[in-house]
């Protein structure tokens, strides 16, 4: 059964790979089939882990305000806010995150990914 502790610890391992410009480790912790949905569009892993391809791309961040919702002994959605810099501005950035996390063979992996920037309008 997942917990709060458990997915959470994983998410700051997705954050500290863009952080520390590391395309392994992000990833690994992404499945094959990960879909990522963003302001910008749909991405899949290559793509999430392409972004590594010219170094970090968060310079610091913060989550807050987590939410577990679990689905079955094998699937949880973790939900916060995140609240980044990205490297060379001053400038903060803050995001709702939605992140499905399901258990697979040796461990969670991140199957699914939303990004709400805060503020954006409700329709």
């Amino acid at each position: 059964m997942a917990d709060i502790d458990t997915l959470l610890a994983l998410e700051h391992a997705v954050w500290r790979a863009l952080v520390d410009g590391a395309a392994d480790t992000d990833e690994q912790l992404l499945s094959d089939d990960f879909l990522g949905v963003y302001p910008t569009g749909y991405a899949g892993r290559s793509e999430h882990v392409g972004q590594l391809v010219n170094g970090p791309t968060v310079a610091d961040y913060e989550l807050d305000d987590a939410r577990l919702v679990v689905i079955s002994d094998d699937a949880a959605i973790l939900v916060y806010l995140a609240s980044y810099r990205r490297p060379g501005r001053a400038d903060r950035e803050e995001m709702y995150v939605s992140s499905l996390w399901c258990r697979r063979g040796h461990g969670w992996v991140n199957t699914f990914s939303q990004d709400t920037p805060l503020g954006a309008a409700v329709v």
